[in-house]
């Protein structure tokens, strides 16, 4: 039975343009493919191939420590470059250019097991880890690691059939044309994690999509289960999905496991089905191609790393009045400034808008209306998060919950004063982060000290009335002294910042009033704290 969770709107689905528009394969396939050394949650990899080498599909070409998944050669071809390219989380990426040979010669290390019904919970999570999938909804989160630590916790398995961003519509027709590695793979998940049936969460706006799926259930037997839920974004958040289906909600900091719940895409699912079956990896992608500014959307599949001109040229190219390109949908999606950037396991969607798009205004103002509180599925206060980000109040940002902030937009979109919440919100985020860093190299030290003094206070000089301040706070940039003050003492906490600078002065040589050369060095140690002093000089002269 569907629940419903906190907040939320309902923006325009804007699916119509590519709803009812079959899978197509890129055709021709891109000429080279740049595949970036990082696209899952935790350190990039490390290349393990040369420039040079011939590679072959499925073949590994990046190997992970730690967190993380390793990454595959999506064509076959010859490495020409190992080298920073532009990526579509910002910035420049490590990335393995591969020259296609348009052969498709599959790699040797794709093996597909004798009997997949016949494997156990470790050999599959195994198989799993090697095929390099991640959450391929945006998130990343390598699936081997969500699916070791959630045995013996996970009760309910659910699948993410909601797909609730605007535009996008690759979920959708994977429902209608790949439905039976759907649930296939939803099978295995209920295999691995012990449990006796999955549920598939799918929006009732896909009704044709819940009827593939009950059909195909029907006719296997499956252990899965589709609910239909009621159109909101962003019901496709984990913790909403969690929510609706079971009721159930995720505390805050937390992950679904702490309910009992484990969450995964419609894609991830069908890599799962397919890593199993036939031991490829993950080397395709389906991204939906749509927007204002494209001449043709379309839905494509295409390799891991093709750059994303080639999907737009595929789709007709776009209009002269493009002005913007967001990677992923437009509630959470990145806005990107080259069309170089390559397809990742994460990319979902490439949307470009037209002149008529555009929605912003000069000068953003808060009406303290409240209604992106009503709209914030976790409960947050976005106005003062932004007052706070705005103003540098680190401490009261962090105090805020601003770290559970899922970056949805749904506060972003309902504002009437087109405040650019989410964007402030992903540079707050990094500045409660830089703080902790820093404050790694505070001095933090706690005093015990006797109150000698007891403060009396006078009114009119005649009732005595006894100070009963008991907690007190001070802080400026460079010190905070906070504390609480006993019957006979006072414990407080002091935390100091120093930050010290090196100077080196060059005193030259002199002749009356002719300098020549360079006659010492002295150095001096200061520091910006005023609270502290630091003395420290050295003085080095210089012999002919």
């Amino acid at each position: 039975m569907a629940q419903a969770f906190f907040g939320g709107v309902h923006p325009n689905d804007m699916k119509a343009a590519t709803n009812e528009k079959a899978i197509e394969q890129l055709s021709p396939p891109p000429a080279q493919v740049v595949i970036p050394m990082s696209m899952h949650f935790g350190a990039p990899c490390t290349p393990i191939v040369s420039v040079g080498d011939y590679v072959k599909v499925g073949q590994k070409i990046g190997e992970f420590k730690g967190l993380g998944a390793p990454i595959h050669a999506s064509v076959s071809g010859k490495v020409v470059a190992i080298e920073p390219r532009p990526y579509s989380m910002g910035g420049n990426m490590t990335s393995v250019v591969i020259e296609n040979d348009y052969q498709n010669t599959v790699s040797e290390e794709v093996k597909a097991p004798a009997d997949p019904n016949a494997l156990t919970t470790e050999e599959m999570i195994e198989i799993v880890k090697n095929a390099g999938i991640v959450g391929m909804g945006g998130a990343t989160f390598p699936t081997h690691v969500k699916i070791s630590g959630g045995i013996g916790q996970v009760t309910t398995v659910i699948i993410n059939g909601a797909e609730c961003e605007p535009y996008i519509t690759g979920d959708h027709r994977a429902m209608l044309e790949r439905t039976e590695e759907i649930i296939g793979g939803a099978s295995y998940l209920v295999k691995m994690f012990g449990v006796d049936k999955a549920i598939i969460g799918v929006e009732d706006n896909k009704k044709n999509g819940i009827d593939a799926l009950n059909r195909v259930i029907a006719e296997t037997k499956a252990p899965v289960i589709v609910v239909p839920l009621h159109c909101r974004y962003p019901q496709g958040g984990e913790k909403q999905l969690c929510q609706a289906i079971t009721g159930k909600q995720v505390p805050p900091g937390g992950l679904p496991s702490a309910i009992g719940c484990a969450v995964f895409n419609i894609n991830t699912t069908i890599a799962i089905f397919r890593a199993i079956t036939t031991g490829m990896p993950v080397v395709s992608k389906v991204v939906t191609v749509s927007g204002s500014g494209v001449i043709e959307p379309k839905n494509v599949e295409c390799p891991i790393g093709t750059p994303v001109s080639c999907l737009f040229d595929y789709c007709g190219g776009l209009k002269d009045e493009t002005f913007k390109i967001i990677a992923g949908g437009p509630m959470m999606g990145m806005a990107q400034y080259t069309c170089d950037i390559p397809v990742a396991k994460g990319t979902g969607a490439m949307l470009a808008f037209a002149a008529d798009e555009d929605k912003t205004v000069e000068n953003p103002t808060c009406i303290r209306c409240g209604r992106c509180v009503e709209a914030c599925p976790v409960h947050l206060e976005p106005l003062y998060m932004y007052m706070y980000e705005q103003k540098g109040m680190i401490e009261e940002l962090e105090a805020a919950n601003i770290m559970d902030c899922m970056e949805c937009g749904a506060c972003a979109y309902i504002c009437p004063g087109r405040l650019h919440l989410t964007q402030t919100f992903k540079t707050g985020k990094q500045k409660v982060k830089e703080a902790a860093a820093k404050a790694v190299a505070v001095t933090d030290a706690e005093i015990r000290t006797p109150l000698r003094d007891t403060v009396v206070v006078r009114i009119h000089d005649t009732l005595p009335v006894r100070d009963t301040v008991r907690m007190f706070r001070w802080r400026d940039p460079w010190i905070s002294v906070e504390g609480r003050i006993g019957r006979d003492s006072a414990a407080c906490r002091i935390r100091s910042v120093d930050t010290l600078r090196q100077a080196v002065h060059r005193i030259p040589r002199r002749f009356l009033f002719i300098r020549w050369g360079t006659k010492a060095l002295r150095q001096e140690i200061v520091s910006t704290n005023p609270h502290t002093r630091i003395v420290y000089a050295e003085y080095v002269k210089i012999e002919r």
